[in-house]
């Protein structure tokens, strides 16, 4: 069975030219990039041409970066770290709803030693109101955590206004920007950010990489202790060949980034053409227009998510909701925004990617249509 891959969102095959810049570093390039001999040297040229590349793609330095090893560990890196340097100054975080896990998690871990965190809401397209930051905002708040686009329906968020309030208050401002490096342009000074995630497999890299963008003057305490790597910000032997790799998709994604975008864009929306053509109703979740190029999130009414994607092996797509002891719930995100769980519970994300043709869109589109049809016409 050749299954069409619609899942780009969750994680990114790694580039052949990727591939090709790591894997000397994992054979005659293998020394320690700290080590003063020979065989650090290399290693060490290596990360540090890594570092340049993804700086360029961000349009900052490149002693901004420090390299982690996940997107999640940069989001536990910025929250945790900001809380720790600054618990002089004060306790309060804002955040929203439907940001990763990771902030979310890191927040209620420091909740439990004395911080607080205001969770906003969005509004049914999946956006924060910067109204809302401003009015949430009180002395002793240190930090504002937004994700520039969301995971399951692709929103993007108005970082710039948001960190434009954040700054005219002296209070750091990140953003998990895992989703949008990449894909959409993420220049930290246009944004307005202190602190920026990147996480390296979801832009055709390789899993267990990651960075964080730390803006100069920028106060962090380090979660891992031990060597003075990554600035001492991030101590242990660094991965040379996994930085390589995301140092050299920096590179490439710096200039396909225009083409990708339009590329995807056309697809997306001939995906949902597609997907309309179908009896019963469909509804698209997300913000209509400010939404991450490759990604759609629709509502099959009437239908269940799980049971469509298992009727439709062939497609390899992501429901976006938990399940949990056997219990299966709506989307937290979904939930968020205002939809009915009777449609949550229907809704299925697509994510387009580099290897995604229009032939697998046309196909897609049919497989999924037919067994909507299928799927409602049992239901009755």
């Amino acid at each position: 069975m050749n299954t069409i891959f619609l899942d780009y969102n969750a994680t990114t095959p790694v580039r052949p030219e990727v591939l090709a810049e790591m894997l000397p570093l994992f054979r005659e390039d293998f020394g320690n990039p700290s080590s003063v001999h020979a065989f650090g040297h290399g290693p060490a040229r290596a990360v540090q041409l890594a570092r340049e590349r993804l700086s360029a793609l961000l349009g900052c330095q490149p002693d901004e970066i420090v390299f982690t090893g996940c997107g999640s560990e940069s989001d536990n890196l910025a929250v945790k770290g900001i809380a720790e340097a600054l618990k002089d100054k004060g306790n309060h975080i804002i955040t929203s709803v439907i940001e990763h896990p990771a902030i979310i998690r890191s927040c209620e871990y420091l909740a439990a030693r004395g911080y607080e965190t205001t969770f906003l809401p969005v509004d049914g397209a999946g956006q924060v109101d910067p109204g809302e930051v401003e009015r949430a905002i009180t002395q002793r708040t240190i930090l504002v955590s937004i994700m520039h686009a969301n995971n399951e329906v692709g929103t993007i968020q108005p970082i710039a206004e948001i960190a434009r309030i954040a700054k005219e208050r002296g209070i750091c401002f990140h953003t998990d920007a895992a989703q949008t490096v990449g894909k959409l342009p993420t220049r930290v000074d246009e944004l307005g950010v202190d602190l920026l995630t990147v996480a390296a497999n979801k832009f055709y890299a390789s899993k267990g990489s990651g960075a964080l963008y730390i803006r100069r003057g920028t106060n962090v305490e380090p979660l891992i202790h031990g060597g003075s790597q990554e600035r001492g910000l991030r101590a242990g032997t660094e991965n040379a060949a996994l930085i390589a790799g995301l140092g050299k998709t920096a590179e490439l994604a710096a200039a396909e980034l225009s083409d990708n975008g339009q590329r995807w864009r056309t697809l997306r929306d001939r995906f949902f053409e597609l997907l309309s053509e179908y009896p019963g109703r469909i509804k698209l979740n997300g913000h209509p227009t400010e939404r991450l190029p490759n990604t759609l999130n629709v509502s099959f009414e009437g239908v269940s998510n799980f049971e469509l994607l298992a009727a439709v092996p062939e497609v390899a797509a992501s429901t976006g909701s938990g399940c949990h002891a056997g219990r299966r719930e709506p989307s937290a995100v979904l939930t968020a925004m205002g939809v009915p769980s009777e449609l949550a519970m229907g809704a299925v994300r697509f994510s387009l990617g580099l290897y995604t043709t229009a032939e697998e869109i046309e196909r897609a589109g049919t497989l999924i249509g037919e067994q909507v049809g299928r799927l409602r016409s049992q239901a009755r």
